[in-house]
């Protein structure tokens, strides 16, 4: 698990995208990375547990209404990317060693999440199950950064399109045994109850699993996970908050964030995202809870081999590639076909989506930023995306009520393709990402 620490603290920033040797090829992924997938699949299968039964849980067992369901679901979607930034510069800041703060700033994270669950059992009103999910997400926020900052500086830069890869195809598998765990515990403990005052015994043993997983997380962290990372020399300076706000004047990082920002800006969520597969496609509706694990298992199946993809061919090409299949996800609902086999066609799509861009973005960041920074560096570009992406789903939403669902996707589909063209533009593959370090270092 401490491969990372044998390594030098002198790795260079600048990555180097060609072809990957296969000699390399176990030496691609470090022990620390391994450790911190481990960590992000226990807390998955806690954090997805209890998003499986919450909103049955707040709108038929605590009688919540849906406005008040869109509020809780408005903040548990927009505090984690409030307080990204914050944990990239905690992360960045120094230890009295002179080393950085990643481990550190991670654990709390993850440690804010962990004391989120057993609190369930004790709220019953919402503004109480409010100031819980904050929390929960505060923590989320936390330790997103750290913990890409740690995965990157420990990973060789020809390899870190990999790494992430595999720590996203772990987070996943997470995603996936969550709401089964849930499920099996719910027909353990007897099924939900509580509607019309019942026994909640069935929420409580799920949220109480959940508590014990998400503890194991932190454990796993604690443990298993070095604290030293490459390629931060102890002796440099360590960076001020305004250092952090002052990244985008790094060209490669700039160019970056605004094509990220761009293309969340027409990036539908999910949740509207399925709906449109059941409505235009006639799915029933007992099926529509499988739809994200539809996508989630596609993402698992393709989040290493297309993160590797990204080291031979460049990431932030394959992070543009990932829109376009995005693009073709959405030609797909428009048209007039119809049936299960579309269905499934669209969520491999979809799933691909998120295997070509979501770690990949992270290790095309990671070549722009010094290591003293890297964790504002994946913040700024993360909280960029985030935020967009709330927006999409605010625009969206309008739109939807305004001129219905398919027109609304094709307006976001002509947008998502005009920000693609925009952004391969911007991105240029010939242009060499050492430099932006190199230069502003110089």
């Amino acid at each position: 698990m401490y491969v990372a620490d044998s390594r030098s603290s002198k790795a260079p920033v600048a990555p180097a995208v060609g072809p990957v040797r296969r000699g390399a090829a176990l030496r691609s992924v470090p022990g620390a990375v391994l450790a911190l997938g481990a960590v992000s699949m226990v807390t998955d299968i806690s954090s997805e547990m209890v998003n499986a039964v919450l909103p049955l849980y707040l709108l038929t067992g605590l009688g919540l209404s849906p406005l008040g369901f869109g509020l809780l679901d408005g903040i548990q979607n927009g505090f984690s990317a409030l307080v990204r930034l914050a944990g990239g510069h905690l992360a960045d800041r120094r230890g009295r060693d002179g080393s950085a703060r990643h481990k550190a700033v991670a654990a709390v994270g993850y440690g804010l999440s962990a004391l989120c669950r057993p609190l369930l059992l004790f709220v019953h009103t919402v503004p109480l199950i409010g100031a819980v999910i904050a929390v929960d997400r505060t923590g989320k926020g936390l330790r997103t950064a750290p913990r890409d900052a740690m995965i990157s500086l420990a990973t060789e830069p020809a390899h870190r399109g990999r790494a992430f890869g595999v720590h996203r195809a772990m987070d996943t598998a997470g995603a996936l045994l969550g709401p089964l765990t849930a499920f099996l515990v719910l027909r353990l403990a007897g099924g939900p109850m509580l509607a019309d005052g019942g026994e909640r015994h069935g929420y409580d043993a799920v949220f109480t699993v959940s508590a014990c997983v998400a503890a194991l997380g932190v454990l796993i962290l604690l443990l298993f996970v070095p604290n030293r990372q490459n390629g931060v020399d102890p002796s440099t300076w360590a960076p001020s908050l305004r250092d952090g706000l002052t990244l985008l004047r790094l060209p490669g990082l700039r160019r970056l964030t605004l094509c990220a920002v761009l293309l969340g800006l027409t990036t539908v969520s999910d949740s509207f995202l399925y709906l449109l597969i059941q409505r235009r496609l006639g799915l029933s509706v007992n099926l529509f809870p499988l739809l994200p694990l539809g996508t989630a298992a596609a993402f698992l199946l393709l989040a290493v081999p297309l993160g590797s993809l990204a080291d031979r061919i460049g990431r932030r090409r394959l992070f543009l590639l990932g829109h376009g299949v995005l693009l073709l996800a959405y030609g797909l609902l428009l048209s007039p076909l119809r049936g299960l086999p579309v269905v499934i066609c669209v969520l491999v799509l979809h799933g691909s989506f998120y295997a070509a861009t979501d770690g990949v973005l992270a290790a095309a960041a990671a070549d722009t930023v010094p290591a003293e920074q890297r964790g504002a560096g994946l913040a700024l570009v993360g909280t960029g995306q985030a935020l967009a992406r709330f927006a999409c789903s605010l625009l969206f939403g309008a739109l939807w009520s305004a001129v219905g669902g398919p027109t609304a996707l094709a307006w976001s589909a002509g947008a998502l393709a005009l920000c693609v063209a925009g952004a391969a533009v911007v991105l240029r593959p010939s242009e060499a990402v050492a430099t932006d370090v190199s230069e502003e270092s110089a």
